[in-house]
């Protein structure tokens, strides 16, 4: 992998990691588009989502060390077992189950064939119109400390969908939080919380996968990874911002145009699925 390639593939994953529209996708299809039909590949994507995910913890740093806090003091009984910050700090390690244990069993398949382009496809239209219908038709009345067991669990193995490629691990989780009747700055804020073991064990993971044998260098590792974080503490602000005035609209419409423009040209021969 080139410096150039590091550079634009790391923009891409910043910009794309926590709008619900997918970044193992776009970082496929530009790899293919623009530096020669190359995939980077999950390891690259998984590695450089450390960046993004690091942004998350710089973000929401005093929210994660009040639960991390509080989870502690209700493990002890210092405090009610049922305090809302507690549970959610349970919901979050429970929640990650799924993907784990996904990622493990299938790594083979979402390293290969699973990044076919169509599958790609399907999931970016097939997400997008059911995040539509959640954004839509969903009461959005519940709130972050009002997250049930039931619902932290099923949310757990909505983010676990994400590990098929176009999905997207935010837009699977907000539109179930938005079907459980969530309001969007919640659904997106548990969203970012609820990625952090997933991602960073995933990142950490695939560090193996460095090397002349896969074609990852450390050194535009780091750079993409850098940039990544930098883009991504920069997209956080703005979604946050965005999705308590909006609705999601405009992420729907973005994922079929990708698909449409997608399909044609896996349909002309331009890209190759695989």
């Amino acid at each position: 992998m080139g410096w150039l390639e590091a550079i634009v593939l790391g923009i891409v994953q910043g910009l794309t990691e926590f709008l619900p529209i997918s970044s193992s996708a776009h970082q496929s299809i530009v790899g293919q588009l623009f530096f020669g039909g190359h995939d980077p590949g999950a390891a690259f994507t998984a590695i450089t989502q450390l960046g993004t995910e690091t942004a998350v913890v710089v973000y929401f740093a005093r929210d994660i060390g009040r639960i991390i806090k509080n989870w502690a003091l209700a493990l002890f009984g210092r405090i009610p077992r049922n305090d809302p910050d507690a549970r959610i700090g349970w919901l979050v390690i429970l929640g990650s189950v799924p993907i784990v244990i996904g990622g493990l069993l299938f790594e083979d398949a979402i390293d290969t064939w699973l990044r076919n382009l169509w599958i790609t496809v399907a999931m970016l239209a097939g997400v997008g119109v059911l995040l539509w219908l959640a954004d839509r038709f969903a009461k959005h009345s519940y709130e972050l400390d009002q997250l049930t067991w039931r619902d932290g669990i099923a949310l757990g193995f909505a983010q676990a969908l994400a590990l098929i490629p176009g999905v997207s691990r935010s837009g699977a989780t907000i539109s179930a939080g938005l079907y459980l009747g969530y309001t969007r700055p919640a659904a997106t804020r548990y969203a970012f919380l609820l990625a952090i073991p997933a991602v960073f064990g995933s990142g950490l993971y695939k560090l193996k996968d460095i090397g002349a044998e896969t074609g990852l260098e450390w050194g535009p590792i780091i750079v993409a990874t850098v940039i990544s974080f930098v883009v991504g503490l920069a997209v956080i602000h703005w979604l946050l911002r965005y999705v308590s005035k909006h609705s999601f609209s405009i992420f729907v419409w973005y994922r079929l145009a990708v698909a449409a423009v997608l399909a044609a040209l896996l349909a002309t021969g331009y890209l190759q699925p695989i």
